[in-house]
């Protein structure tokens, strides 16, 4: 009833009622979900949108209507159009290619199949037909394919376990438990069925819900988040569940927690707009000059140029002239670049799906640009946001080594580079060579080593004191484990011989080297994060009582008894272990005497019935029988990395990127990874906020940032790692700058138990305060939302779980191959996109600004030298550039216009005019770009050799067809005749050689010289690659970036001589503790497993 007042307090019209077994009562929207940037009614307004919001385009279309305008264009009224269409319609069905991609995505989730009880009976459809209460049915394994309250399980105490990685990031498996109301329904009582639920409205928070139960003829039950499924959750060791979907599609709450899809730009492009926007201006300049240049011609010559016919200049309005000056000089702004673009940005995204290098051969799949609009921004990240869970860990715990009475074991294990390519390939691999590995463990053992009594408690305890649950299949066993540390545990003990067998409600067996022990459980005293550690009380097969314990070094060590031996040794071989990455664990036992336990029992059955804090009350309890341990040794597992993380991450930071960790998972878990991938070092500081206040928060930020002095600002050698709660303080606004400082100061920084919308609320934050350029990878549902905020967001593709990869702009398989995606993919694509933006500009002032050139010799009439169509076709085959481009087109106008001076009289009689000299000019500009071109070329091939050859040759060709195709198609007559005139002349090829080379000899030679004197470390490279040389020879320039690094290191470097006033700085070095358990579950873990009977046969029963 408690849940039924809080729905009647909350917001009544976010209340929805969904009725059992009555489909058409519930009306909700449907269960298909779309990451598509366009739907077939959206495309052309959101395109066109987009299209126009690019200045180029924008100008090309005013063009387009100035030159409707009668008597006003001199190059005609669709030499503009034309081109803008195929621009537009070219870069259309790049987006139409681009975004049927994202819905073959989407249509792979859609269609997945689900089982589902309609007409009295189990029917299979796809995800995106379920309703809002239907009853589905999912097996062990599969995914969920919307939220839905759990009522039948095939496991003890109607439970489940679920995977809620993809959600919220943590390990350990999550208990969900139906209500004992519904908790035995089979298939025969699903169609009699009949009531309804109300709940709360769709909403974010995945820890909550509020609903009511209303069986007919039952009183109503409260429903909360321990009975709700999750859609993106992952079923686990249950063999089926049922569910009734309360929410689907847009309405689940990982959809809910996704942030709108944004339209990205890409920063060149944003740059390009500008300097578009420039050009502009400089266009409006010549308008002006031509438009000044007019009237002094006319007032100069107004009676000499009789035979013109010009009108008397009041007649001509100073608007109108500027109109037809702009419409003349428009092409000085390049309508091809952006077509341009479009083209070299799909074929850079074509040679990164091709790419074999980031090809994963474990399951066949490639890197993908789902958009080719960003390609150049991976050249350019210096922020990278990482999740960790299942990007850059594998999901997969094994033990990896140990330390029992003073010595370590599993050093024969140590990684190689054939093992890491064996892990690479497969998780079975990884658990056949991955895990522990070092005979003398055994060997000592068997041989009767003074430490033998040592090893055999070890490894007892570890098969006794767990929460994990055995299931045979045949003769194979299985083990069900909500922890993955206590699962790697068990199977690790298992491959040493001693093998955990059965677990009843009252004890468990194991099989120690052939023989069979069976240990009567007495009590668990369970994990908690503010414990560390957890217990149980066994009476041993020899009548004896013992407490086994493994915990965190730190309350294991405070708890030791005066008699324990080999303290030392194995505090040195935890931090042996940290240092490698592993997660460590304590083990130690006590003897207790009957009277002590009875004792003790009593305190516990009383704790066990307090009101009020009955969790504080049980701890106290458990601390006072949890003493005098004796310490028998050490466990290390290993939270697998993918393949080649510690190197890519090295070589990423040395690429001057920084990089954030940003997990849902435990602060223990994600610093034990931060060491193990290299992104924090062991003499590294390290500033923990863990704070439960606004106050407190901003006293620690604050301190901090005081300690640092003169180094806030700068990157320091300091790990900063703050926690999901604290952070909600870190960004109140009288804290939020001063935090984002402190977190810039630091080298590492790892943000703990996030939710979603604060990864991506982190990424934002970033992004706005630096400028810089950000990039997000994660490979699950709660990585989406820091995917779409990050200028570029890459997903880990291969998982079964594709709702990272359909949000992300680029797809990849393993973390490792973001080291080409950004190094050499994303360095070329922006060295060749600037390039190509920059030639662009080029190519257009060096032929359009000879139009400005020709006003000075023709009045300012708006005469242009060029046939109109070759002016608008010039398109469709940055200061420093335009610099050039003005010399250049200064020469190739003024040469050619100096060497016919005098006119010249042609074969037949025929004497030459504008056109003759236009076409002179205009081939000139051809070979000149194309040279220019070959120019900035640094590598060539064949397709090299064909684009610049090719286009003067196929120049020249147009030329001589073009120039015969009047009357017979009603396209420049007055280009008629002009290739046999032009080719013939002997000035023509004159120039034809000498203009080009008058205009690029100072290029050249000014290239020459500066690779020559102050070559630069690429130019070292490439002749280190003419002349195959093997030995490196730094060039003066790198040595001097080197040397201004090692003078910025002492600044850095003063960070040993910071006294850091706070407490929230950690200088110790680390022991590695971490320990993934479910906390404050439906049930305890107690109750779990004494409610499971592993000597009574389960069947495969199917409902």
């Amino acid at each position: 009833m408690g849940c039924q007042q809080s729905l009647q307090g909350s917001d009544v019209s976010k209340v929805r009622t969904i009725y059992l077994n009555e489909p058409i009562r519930n009306n909700f929207c449907k269960n298909s979900i779309s990451t598509a940037k366009y739907s077939i009614w959206s495309f052309l307004p959101r395109y066109l949108y987009l299209q126009f919001s690019k200045a180029a385009n924008a100008f090309f279309l005013f063009i387009t209507i100035l030159q409707q305008i009668p008597d006003v264009s001199p190059t005609g009224k669709y030499t503009t159009l034309l081109p803008l269409m195929i621009i537009l319609t070219i870069s259309g069905i790049k987006e139409i290619v681009e975004d049927y991609k994202r819905h073959m995505a989407d249509r792979l989730v859609n269609t997945k199949n689900t089982i589902v009880f309609r007409e009295n009976e189990w029917q299979v459809i796809m995800w995106k037909e379920v309703k809002v209460g239907d009853i589905v049915k999912a097996s062990n394994g599969q995914f969920l394919p919307a939220d839905m309250v759990l009522i039948s399980s095939s496991e003890p105490e109607a439970t489940c376990y679920v995977a809620t990685s993809n959600l919220d990031g943590e390990t350990n498996l999550k208990i969900r438990q139906a209500l004992l109301e519904t908790a035995e329904m089979q298939t025969e009582q699903l169609s009699s069925l009949s009531g309804k639920i109300e709940c709360e409205g769709p909403n974010r928070h995945f820890n909550t819900f509020i609903g009511t139960l209303y069986l007919n003829g039952k009183s109503p039950v409260a429903v909360g988040p321990d009975q709700v499924l999750l859609r993106g959750t992952q079923l686990k060791n249950t063999r089926w569940i049922l569910g009734i979907v309360v929410y689907t599609g847009s309405e689940t709450k990982f959809m809910q927690n996704s942030i709108k899809l944004p339209l990205k730009r890409s920063t060149v492009e944003k740059v390009t707009n500008v300097q578009i926007l420039v050009l502009f201006l400089l266009l409006l300049a010549m308008s002006l000059v031509s438009c000044v240049g007019a009237i002094l011609w006319k007032e100069g010559h107004g009676g000499d140029i009789w035979y013109i016919g010009t009108k008397d200049y009041s007649s001509h309005s100073l608007g109108f002239d500027i109109l037809v000056f702009i419409i003349l000089y428009h092409n000085l702004i390049p309508v091809s670049l952006l077509v341009t673009l479009e083209i070299v940005k799909y074929i850079q995204a074509l040679f990164i799906n091709w790419d074999e290098d980031m090809h994963y051969e474990g399951n066949n799949v490639y890197a993908m640009a789902r958009t080719s609009n960003l390609n150049e921004e991976l050249g350019q990240v210096k922020y990278l946001f990482s999740d960790k869970t299942g990007t850059l860990t594998c999901n997969i715990m094994t033990l990896k080594k140990c330390t029992i009475a003073g010595i370590i074991y599993g050093n024969l294990s140590n990684r190689s580079d054939t093992v890491l390519d064996n892990l690479s390939a497969s998780p079975s691999a990884i658990t056949e060579s991955g895990g522990f590995n070092d005979p003398t463990l055994l060997q000592n053992f068997e041989n009767g080593h003074p430490t033998r009594d040592y090893i055999k408690e070890f490894l007892t305890l570890l098969c006794v004191c767990h929460t994990v649950v055995p299931e045979r299949d045949g003769g194979n066993t299985t083990y069900q484990a909500s922890s993955p540390d206590e699962a790697a545990l068990v199977k690790g003990m298992k491959k040493l011989g001693f093998v955990f067998t059965t677990r009843t409600p009252s004890s468990v067996t194991i099989n120690a080297m052939g023989e069979n022990f069976t240990f009567e459980i007495l009590n668990i005293l369970e994990f908690s994060s503010n414990r560390k550690r957890m217990s149980v009380i066994v009476r041993t097969p020899t009548g004896k009582l013992r407490l086994y314990c493994k915990g965190a070094d730190t309350v294991i060590y405070e708890r030791l008894s005066d008699d324990s031996l080999f303290v030392k040794e194995t505090l040195t071989h935890l931090e042996y272990f940290a240092k490698e990455g592993l997660r460590t664990l304590c083990i130690a036992y006590t003897d207790l005497t009957e009277k002590q336990y009875q004792q003790w029992l009593m305190e516990y059955k009383k704790a066990s019935t307090v009101i009020q804090d009955r969790r504080q009350s049980l701890e106290e309890c458990y601390d006072h029988i949890e003493k005098e341990f004796l310490l028998l040794g050490a466990t290390a597992i290993e939270d697998h990395l993918q393949a080649r993380v510690p190197e890519t991450i090295t070589t990423l930071l040395n690429a001057n990127i920084k990089i954030w960790v940003l997990t849902g998972d435990k602060q223990e878990t994600a610093i034990n990874i931060a060491y193990s991938c290299k992104l924090l070092s062991t003499k590294m500081p390290c500033i923990r906020l863990n704070s439960n206040s606004l106050e407190a928060t901003q006293q620690a930020v604050n301190q901090n940032c005081q300690d640092l002095g003169v180094l806030l600002g700068e990157e320091n050698d300091l790990a900063l790692i703050i926690d999901g709660e604290t952070l909600k303080y870190a960004f109140h606004p009288e804290v939020k700058r001063s935090f984002v400082n402190l977190a810039l100061s630091c080298r590492a920084v790892l943000c703990c138990r996030l939710s979603p919308l604060q990864k991506a609320e982190i990424v934002d934050v970033v992004k706005k305060h630096v400028g810089a350029i950000t990039l997000a990878i994660g490979d699950g549902a709660n990585d989406v939302g820091m995917i779409q905020m990050a200028h570029v967001g890459v997903g880990i593709s291969g998982n079964e779980g594709m709702q990272a990869t359909n949000n992300s702009d680029f797809a990849i398989a393993q973390f490792s191959y973001l080291e080409k995606l950004l190094l050499v993919h994303g360095a070329w694509n922006y060295f060749r996109v600037t390039k190509c933006i920059l030639y662009c500009f080029y190519k257009n002032v060096v032929l359009y600004v000879i139009e400005l050139w020709f006003a000075f010799v023709n009045g300012f009439s708006g005469q242009i030298i060029f046939e109109r169509w070759c002016i608008g076709l010039y398109n469709v085959v940055f200061w420093f550039q335009c610099t050039n481009a003005l010399v250049h087109s200064f020469i190739l106008f003024w040469l050619p216009m100096k060497m016919l001076e005098h006119d010249m009289v042609l074969q037949g009689g025929y004497t030459t005019d504008y056109l003759f000299l236009g076409n002179f000019i205009y081939t000139y500009v051809v070979v000149t770009v194309c040279l220019k071109a070959g120019l900035e070329t640094l590598s060539w091939n064949k397709f090299n050799h064909l684009a610049i050859w090719g286009s003067i040759i196929i120049w020249l060709v147009f030329f001589a067809i073009y120039s015969f195709l009047w009357p017979t198609i009603p396209v420049a007559p007055e280009m008629t005749g002009q290739v046999s005139v032009v080719l013939l002349c002997p000035h023509f090829w004159l120039g034809f050689f000498i203009v080009p080379i008058v205009c690029l000899i100072l290029n050249l030679l000014w290239t020459s010289i500066r690779n020559t004197c102050n070559g630069t470390f690429l130019e070292e490279v490439r002749k280190m690659e003419r002349g195959r040389v093997q030995e490196l020879h730094l060039p003066t320039a790198f040595e001097k970036s080197v040397k201004t690094e090692h003078l910025r290191l002492p600044l850095s470097s003063q960070l040993h001589k910071v006294v850091f006033q706070d407490e929230s700085v950690d200088r110790s070095a680390p022991r590695g503790y971490a320990f993934s358990q479910l906390e404050q579950g439906v049930i305890t873990q107690e109750e779990l497993i004494r409610s499971y009977d592993a000597t009574k046969i389960k069947t495969s029963e199917s409902l």
